[in-house]
């Protein structure tokens, strides 16, 4: 089968990744054999191959947003999911359901967690593996392509939401407009909030307020009222600073990435005062994702999509890397 390796991280543009045929994997114990019909391009992609996250398995295939059909079932693989069924490979791969996070429901902090196109290969392939214990059942009502994003974009967006403590009918900024945020935005606004959105790409703004946002401007140009929560999606820490300074009294600042480049120093009054919060979001449980995915089920979500063929992933990293598009780039056979 064709299939994408991160070979030597670096500048997307320096050619970190190469195309080569592999042999086909091979469901294992409790695992799912996968043809892939979709792949989405997340930014944690270009994280694993620019080196911004350190490879953890030589020669890895990226890619966490795969929607596939079921083709086998490995020895104890469960009854869930049966050959032909269409399923999602997350991010979020495998935790070991004993440690005291595991316990108390907050797997995605679980210390021997591993993650798909990460620790093991995914999905810029023809076929993957998943442990039929993280896959998912996917909702209906939506083309293969606008699927992919859902599966990690969607799903981290939404844990983001809920770590920003919206209050009901509240004010939430937005800053950066990809494809977690795009969607992120739309579960806000069908539970009633107002949404403002910073981003420095013009297609972007444009696409916030075709989605319903009550305004769009600059990446660091202050929202025109007072935030009660944020979102920052774009990994850069200098806009820490202008999104904890829009929000109001008890506001709650939600950083959405893997990876942030380093925030400059705050100064207490006009970042933290007034009980302001920050928060990090690690990855998710597979609660978020099941619920996420029942609310994209019930709310038909508008999935800003641009396809690129496999044999074109590294373009697409690169116009990702560049701000080409907006929306979510998706790999399709």
């Amino acid at each position: 089968m064709q299939a994408w390796q991160v070979t030597k991280p670096g500048p997307i543009d320096s050619g970190p990744m190469v195309s080569v045929r592999v042999d086909v994997p091979e469901a294992g114990a409790g695992e799912l054999l996968v043809r892939v019909l979709a792949c989405g391009v997340c930014r944690t992609d270009l994280h694993v191959a620019e080196g911004d996250l350190e490879v953890h398995r030589d020669s890895v295939v990226p890619g966490h947003e795969v929607v596939g059909v079921v083709t086998a079932l490995g020895p104890g693989a469960g009854t869930e999911f049966a050959v032909g069924d269409r399923v999602g490979i997350p991010w979020l791969r495998h935790t070991c359901g004993e440690c005291r996070y595991c316990r108390r429901g907050a797997e995605n902090l679980c210390p021997r967690s591993r993650y798909t196109g990460w620790d093991a290969d995914g999905g810029y392939a023809e076929f993957a593996v998943v442990p039929a214990a993280f896959a998912l059942p996917l909702p209906t009502g939506y083309t293969d392509a606008e699927l992919a994003p859902l599966l990690c974009a969607g799903i981290i967006g939404y844990r983001a939401l809920r770590r920003a403590a919206l209050p009901a009918g509240g004010r939430l900024g937005i800053y950066g407009f990809g494809g977690s945020a795009h969607l992120a935005a739309q579960v806000a606004l069908a539970e009633g909030a107002e949404v403002h959105v910073m981003t420095r790409d013009a297609e972007a703004r444009r696409l916030a307020l075709d989605l319903g946002a009550a305004s769009a401007q600059g990446a660091a140009d202050p929202p025109p009222v007072p935030l009660d929560s944020a979102i920052l999606f774009a990994p850069v820490g200098d806009l820490v600073l202008p999104a904890l300074a829009a929000l109001d009294r008890g506001g709650v600042l939600s950083i959405a990435g893997i990876h942030l480049s380093d925030i400059p120093p705050l100064n207490y009054d006009e970042h933290l005062f007034q009980e302001r919060e920050l928060r990090s979001v690690t990855a998710n449980t597979r609660t978020d994702a099941r619920e996420f995915l029942a609310f994209a089920d019930r709310h038909r979500l508008e999935v800003t999509v641009h396809p690129y063929p496999l044999t074109e992933a590294d373009r697409a990293l690169s116009d990702l890397a560049h701000g080409r598009f907006a929306g979510a780039a998706v790999l399709v056979p």
